[in-house]
């Protein structure tokens, strides 16, 4: 009994390192595409072709010296980056694993869970910094989740209603056939840009916009809680691009096809960063409840119908 929850434990630090090192190679990957797009060269010097480069990055960050404001609220900004990214790793023991005896009958609510606190640490680390910049990128950002996330719940739940199932492990017997993309192209696009928002990335990076907030909740962070809020960020980029690979494009398998589909899909998050421009604040807000709202209810209750009809 005991060696099961040895191997489950060390299944679990396994996945976590494996983590942290896709993430490493991630904001390289970042770098390197931008630097592409912009006609540069990007990190080319610390190892073969910049290879070395995110560690480079991690030694400095974490070797700096770490600033303590003096009218901060002192525990709620020191803890909170370490409860973001601890949210952020929770969420990949959602992994449909085929071994190691993690299964998760109600993955997509813990999903939810995790993703809706997630706000929470960024609206935190903007409030106790005690900062009039830091708190708007914090306030900016729940603003934001609360448009989304409605039409993000009401965009899975259409794949709920094809399943009728909130384990992951589901989906890819019911894509043996199709891919559910080709079901529902309209909902996967929206999907995909509502990952943007959740991951807090550009075009919708309004809780760190640089040319109104001074980078906005994080401002004050540097060194450690800087690297954690980094670390959590990108850790959800590969998170979502996995959600996404399994919903909509053949569910979950340990083939070298799936993490390719993986690393194309964090590969369009770094895409649309080096094309499109930040979007105005409220446009966002008119986005999600005129247009992404309306189409995921109009979706869902099309596969409602067609549930009933064919039962």
């Amino acid at each position: 009994m005991m060696i099961d929850y040895f191997n489950i434990f060390i299944g679990v630090i396994i996945l976590i390192i494996g983590v942290l090192v896709g993430v490493a190679f991630l904001t390289l990957l970042e770098r390197k595409v931008l630097s592409y797009i912009q006609i540069r060269k990007g990190p080319n010097k610390v190892g073969f072709m910049g290879l070395l480069q995110p560690f480079a990055d991690a030694l400095k960050l974490l070797s700096k010296e770490q600033t303590y404001l003096i009218y901060s609220n002192y525990m709620s900004y020191y803890f909170s980056p370490i409860i973001s990214l601890i949210l952020s790793l929770m969420l990949w023991m959602l992994i449909p694993y085929y071994f190691n005896m993690i299964s998760f009958n109600l993955g997509i609510l813990f999903f939810f869970c995790c993703t809706s606190l997630g706000v929470y640490t960024i609206m935190v680390a903007g409030w106790a910094s005690n900062s009039n910049y830091s708190l708007l990128g914090g306030l900016r950002s729940v603003a934001q989740t609360i448009s989304y996330e409605v039409s993000l719940s009401l965009i899975l739940m259409s794949c709920i209603i094809l399943i009728m199932d909130f384990n992951l492990v589901n989906f890819s017997y019911y894509q043996a056939l199709i891919w559910f993309f080709f079901l529902m192209i309209p909902l996967s696009l929206c999907w995909m840009s509502s990952s943007l928002a959740e991951t807090n990335r550009t075009p919708f990076d309004f809780a760190e916009g640089e040319s109104e907030l001074v980078s906005g909740f994080n401002v004050e962070y540097s060194s450690g809680g800087f690297t954690l809020i980094f670390l959590s960020e990108y850790s959800s980029i590969l998170f979502m691009s996995l959600l996404f690979s399994i919903l909509y494009l053949g569910g979950y398998s340990l083939s070298l096809m799936f993490y390719f589909k993986l690393i194309f899909i964090s590969f369009l998050f770094i895409w649309v960063r080096g094309t499109l421009p930040r979007y105005r604040y409220d446009k966002l807000m008119y986005l999600s409840w005129k247009i992404y709202l309306p189409i995921s209810l109009n979706f869902l209750l099309l596969f409602i119908g067609m549930k009933v009809y064919l039962i």
